[in-house]
C-alpha cells in the first residue's frame, strides 16, 4: 500500500513513525510491506500463530512491526493474542520463496507454538510494536461490529535481507 497509494506513503513516510522505529532499535529503518486488514462483522476468520520474521527473515532478525488500530479490537472482534507464558520464542519457520516462484512454508524446529495466550485489545487510534519473533494470532470476529488494522513491517538497512523471502521489491527508507 504504502508504494502504490500517497496516502499510505504518506503516513508510512511520517517522522512519528521513523523515531519510533529508531527508539526500539532500527538505526536504519525501512518499510518492505504494509497491508489493511479488516476482519468483518461474524465472518473474519482465525489467523493461526505465527512470526513475522517467519516472512522477512533479516540477519540479524530486525523485523518489527507497527500494528495500528483502525477500529476498536476487541476479544470479541479478534484483536491480536500473544502468549501469554513469558521467555523468549526462536524462529520456528521461514515462509521460503525460491527461484520457480514456488513458496514453502519451511520448519526450522518442532518447538510447539503456544498453548495459552494473552488478548490485547485496543482502542481505535492505538498501535503495537512488537518483535518479529513474537507469536501472535487472532481468533475469529464473532461479534457484530468489524475490526479493521494497518500494519507495516519494517526491518534495518544494516541487516542481511533473505534472497529467498517473498517480498523483494526495494523497501522504503525512512532515514
Amino acid at each position: 500500500l504504502h508504494q502504490h497509494d500517497l496516502e499510505f506513503a504518506q503516513f508510512a513516510e511520517d517522522q512519528r513513525i521513523r523515531d519510533i522505529a529508531i527508539d526500539v532499535g532500527l538505526a536504519k529503518p525501512q518499510i518492505h510491506q504494509s497491508m489493511y486488514i479488516f476482519k468483518q462483522p461474524s465472518i473474519g476468520g482465525e489467523i493461526s500463530w505465527h512470526q513475522d520474521a517467519s516472512f522477512l527473515l533479516t540477519t540479524p532478525i530486525s523485523v518489527t512491526t507497527f500494528w495500528f488500530a483502525i477500529e476498536d479490537a476487541t476479544i470479541r472482534n479478534g484483536c491480536l493474542q500473544v502468549p501469554a507464558e513469558p521467555g523468549g520464542y526462536p524462529l520456528r519457520e521461514q515462509f521460503v520463496r525460491h527461484d520457480s516462484d514456488e513458496t514453502e512454508m519451511r520448519s526450522l524446529h518442532d518447538i510447539p507454538w503456544p498453548t495459552a495466550a494473552e488478548p490485547i485489545e485496543i482502542e481505535a487510534g492505538g498501535l503495537i510494536v512488537f518483535n518479529g519473533l513474537l507469536p501472535h494470532y487472532s481468533a475469529p470476529n464473532v461479534s457484530l461490529t468489524s475490526r479493521h488494522a494497518l500494519t507495516f513491517h519494517l526491518t534495518c538497512a544494516n541487516t542481511r535481507y533473505a534472497k529467498e523471502n517473498w517480498i523483494q521489491t526495494p523497501p522504503k527508507t525512512l532515514f
